[in-house]
Order: C-alpha cells, then structure tokens, then sequence
C-alpha cells in the first residue's frame, strides 16, 4: 500500500468516528412517558367537563330544540329551520268547590217529588234555622252532609198542614242526623241527634228514636190519622250486617244500606198501633237483631 493510500484509509476511519460521534449526538433523549400520560389524564378530564356540559344543557332545552349527534352528515350540517315550541297551555281553571250536600245510594230515597235540588234547597235553609233555646249550635255546611231520605210528611192536629222531611247525615265533622220539616217552603221544625248514644251495650242495628215523626202522626190523633200515610224508619247499622227488613201495618219492606245507616219506606192505608218491625241479617243469612228483642226499642206506638 502506498503513502497516500494510507493517508486516504486514515482520513475515511476518523471521517466514520466523527459521523458516529454526530449521529449519536443527535440521537433524540428517552421518551418523557409521565409526563405525556399526566398530559393524556388531564385532555381527558377537560374533554369529559366539555361533553357533561353538553348534556346539562340538552337536558335544559325546551321541546323541539336540536339533540346532540355524534357525527354529521350533509343534511345535518344544513341550516336548521327554527324549532317550533308548543304554546303555552292555558292556565287551568279552579274547580269549582261543592257547595251542597251529596246524594243518597239510592234514587229510591227521594220520594214524592222531592229530588236532589230540592232536598239539598232544604237542607240548607235547616242549617240556617235559629232553633229557640241556648246559643245556636254549629251544624256546618251543606257540602258537610249527605242526603239520606226525602219524602212527603202529613199534617196533623199537633202540626197541621202538609210539607215534605229532609234528612241528612253529617259526614264531615261531628257525627250528626237531621230531620227537617219544610212546609210551605219554610222550614216549621228541625230534629237534631248525635250518633254518640254511650249505649254499653248498643246491638248491630239501632232504630233512631228520635225519628218517630217519620213512622207516626200525633198522639192526639191516635184514632184519626190522615191516610194514606207515608212512612219511613231510620238507624244505625254495624257492618257486619248485611240486610235490614221493616215491616210495619201489612207490608214489609225491604232496607237501603247507605253508609252506616238503614233506610226503609212505605205507604199505610190503614190505622196501627205498633211500631215498625226491624230485623237485621248478617252475611250468612242469620237473624243478628230483631227489634222485637231490644229492650231499647218501643214496641208499641204511644
């Protein structure tokens, strides 16, 4: 080998020393990983903050207004036409407040033409009533009470001139029962009674007694009534009765069972001087009160 070919190979091993010291001068530093993964978390975080604003406000968005897609097409790119929001609904107007009494199980408890507009009109000139005595007691309002029994009463030498009853029973507040008399269209009479009897030993059916106006006309006309009379009884019943039957002069009727209480009513054509003849029936048919047997009960009309 020559001078100058040494020189050359020389010259080529520093030139590939130098290239490789520069290449791995250039060579680019480890990668920073935790600090690429804290900035990965962070980007993260900030784009789940932006997406749960997304959502809140969709959810605070009126009826036809746009939802969020996940990709758009061209249709969706396009402009939109505006959303259409329903107009507001009316403001709903107050019910009105019942202002009168409710009705009876039964239309066959009004009788004698006396319907409900009538009766309720009754009931509430008997509450309005200034009965003579003590301070006038409370009896609330119509709307308290529910129609029970309305029918025709018949004049006689105690209280002449013929009219119609309207009783009712009070289901809003302290337990009570009315019989009114309206004759002429002004109330004549009103009978007020209280469901707490304190009766230890009250049976499953208890006849009102205080409703003997209903069933009788004057003592004073014991011999004479005016027939025909139209008739009716009233009381209390236990639930665990089931059927309650009168029976009063030649006929026998059969009782409404109307929320606690029985109601029956019939026509005399004849003259009596027994009271009416109430039973009571459980479910199975047996025999739980026979008026007959309660010593509470006058058997037979003064």
């Amino acid at each position: 080998m020559s001078h100058d070919d040494e020189i050359e190979r020389e010259f080529e091993d520093q030139l590939r020393e130098l290239l490789a010291e520069d290449a791995y001068a250039v060579q680019p530093p480890p990668v920073p990983y935790p600090a690429i993964r804290r900035r990965g978390l962070v980007e993260r975080r900030r784009s789940m903050a932006v997406t749960g604003t997304a959502l809140v406000t969709l959810a605070a968005l009126p009826v036809g207004a746009f939802a969020l897609t996940g990709g758009a097409s061209e249709a969706d790119t396009a402009t939109p036409s505006p959303s259409v929001t329903a107009p507001p609904a009316p403001a709903p107007t107050p019910s009105a407040t019942p202002s009168g009494p409710s009705g009876p199980a039964t239309d066959g408890q009004l009788l004698d033409g006396v319907d409900k507009a009538a009766a309720a009109a009754g009931l509430k000139d008997c509450l309005a009533y200034e009965m003579g005595g003590a301070d006038r007691v409370d009896l609330g309002e119509p709307s308290d009470y529910r129609l029970l029994l309305a029918m025709r009463s018949t004049g006689d030498s105690n209280a002449p001139g013929d009219g119609h009853y309207v009783v009712a029973v009070r289901e809003k507040g302290p337990q009570t029962r009315l019989i009114c008399t309206i004759k002429d269209g002004v109330v004549s009479g009103l009978n007020v009674g209280s469901g707490e009897q304190g009766i230890p030993d009250a049976p499953v059916v208890m006849p009102d007694s205080n409703a003997h106006r209903l069933s009788m006309q004057s003592v004073i006309d014991r011999d004479r009534w005016r027939l025909p009379f139209r008739w009716a009884s009233i009381g209390t019943v236990e639930p665990s009765v089931r059927r309650v039957t009168v029976s009063y002069g030649d006929e026998t009727r059969e009782a409404v069972l109307d929320g606690g209480w029985y109601v029956a009513a019939g026509e005399l054509n004849q003259q009596v001087t027994r009271s009416p003849h109430v039973r009571g029936y459980d479910a199975a048919g047996r025999l739980v009160y026979d008026s007959d047997q309660d010593k509470y009960y006058m058997r037979t009309l003064p």
